[in-house]
């Protein structure tokens, strides 16, 4: 009789791995509380409340990152002695190429994003997955075998709460650490130590990244595995000066141009630099690098130019749902100035920690927490316009707006006061920019 995988959550990164964990011969129970779960082809569906039993009775749990850890059918099936292990983690004992691993608060999508473009001029053939777009159980496919020759792998905290061994990067970075998720991880320490658990199955054949400018980071990752340290920001490893990247690592070392980089924003040029770094490591000549990197392509949602009307561009920069990826943002564009619109709901930060990068602009709030923010920046005698919802925020915007400004929606906030998720919002941007 075939062994039972029970997988917890049934969204993009569940549905792939029960299809994974069908493929590979086990007897798969999908389990979600929600009633409206389409079915998956093999799989048996347990739908509404948790049936303890079917926890304790399995093999194997594959959790997907939506699933806390504190669920309590989780608590007494590990207390039982059943092993769990998140999605990325099931999906990496049927994978053998060399991985990629990036994770960090803000950024790790984009150099994910950059990082596979690099390797793919390069003439890989890489899985670009993880928290961002496909799972990773996509890439163990049996339709996928010999297609992949390279991982890249974007990680959030979430799914390093069930661990194990079998995912083992070749190179990994941390790249940044600042408030976000403690509603689920409790402390900045616990939410730190989930990040840098990236680094624990590594050893001194394979290189860890971390920012140079952050101590706490740097220690916190100095706790977890073996592997080479490199950093972001300092040798060895990768400095950016201007539009010169400099990497130094070991016997890599090369010097890439980025002065027809095309992408707003100097977070931007620093992920295209990461992402130079990784290429590197990974096997991409360096002369291949510096031909891809003008024409790198960024992410929808960050810092994506949308319009461009009457001498005003406008930039969506729907992905910075938190104060800290305003700020990146706002840095990006030294010497610029227009409309800032932010707003949405709140997942409870500073916005008066944004004082010191506004006076070039104008600030509109908007949506569920936008009055609480135009209160919080006007006590900082911030001067702020006040809008419902994003579409009066566009037409406030509009009224505003001069030739030369840039209108940017980096809004600081989650989306779902008014729409399905980041993308969606953006989308609406992008739409309402273009008209009237």
């Amino acid at each position: 009789m075939a062994d039972r995988v029970v997988v917890l959550g049934l969204a993009g990164s569940g549905r792939a791995a029960c299809r994974l964990a069908y493929e590979r011969g086990f007897d798969v129970v999908g389990v979600d509380k929600k009633l409206d779960v389409p079915p998956i082809d093999g799989v048996r569906l347990e739908l509404g409340s948790h049936r303890r039993e079917t926890f304790e009775r399995a093999q194997l749990i594959v959790v997907s990152p939506g699933v806390p850890a504190t669920v309590p059918e989780l608590v007494a099936a590990r207390a039982a002695g059943v092993p769990v292990i998140g999605e990325i983690h099931f999906a990496a004992r049927y994978l053998s190429q060399p991985i990629c691993a990036i994770t960090g608060t803000n950024g790790k999508s984009s150099t994910t994003f950059f990082t596979g473009q690099l390797l793919e001029a390069a003439g890989r053939r890489p899985f670009v997955g993880g928290n961002i777009g496909r799972a990773l159980s996509e890439a163990a496919y049996a339709e996928n075998a010999g297609k992949y020759d390279t991982l890249v792998v974007e990680v959030s905290s979430y799914q390093m709460e069930w661990p194990s061994g079998a995912f083992r990067p070749k190179v990994a970075v941390v790249m940044n650490l600042t408030p976000d998720h403690l509603a689920r991880h409790g402390t900045m320490e616990a939410y730190g130590e989930l990040k840098c658990r990236l680094f624990d199955p590594m050893t001194l054949g394979e290189t860890a990244i971390v920012p140079a400018d952050d101590p706490y980071l740097a220690g916190l990752a100095a706790r977890h595995g073996l592997a080479s340290r490199a950093r972001f920001g300092a040798l060895p490893g990768v400095v950016r000066d201007g539009a010169l990247i400099a990497v130094e690592l070991g016997p890599l070392q090369a010097t890439f141009d980025l002065s027809s980089f095309a992408i707003p924003g100097e977070h931007n040029r620093d992920n295209a630099a990461l992402a130079a770094l990784l290429a590197l490591v990974m096997g991409a000549r360096p002369e291949a690098i510096q031909a891809a990197l003008p024409g790198l392509r960024p992410l929808a949602h960050r810092m994506q130019i949308v319009a461009e009307r009457g001498g005003v561009l406008w930039i969506d920069d729907s992905k910075a749902t938190n104060v800290a990826a305003t700020s990146t943002g706002l840095r990006g564009l030294p010497g610029r100035r227009g409309v800032l619109l932010l707003g949405g709901e709140s997942k409870g930060d500073a916005f008066a920690d944004l004082a010191p990068h506004l006076a070039p602009w104008k600030v509109v709030t908007f949506g569920g927490s936008g009055e609480s923010i135009a209160n919080e920046l006007g006590s900082r005698g911030i001067m702020t316009w006040r809008a419902p919802w994003l579409a009066d925020a566009v037409g406030l915007a509009r009224q505003l707006a001069v030739e030369g400004d840039i209108v940017l929606l980096s809004p600081g906030c989650a989306s779902f006061d008014e729409f399905r998720n980041f993308e969606h919002r953006g989308d609406s941007f992008a739409e309402l920019s273009r008209v009237g």
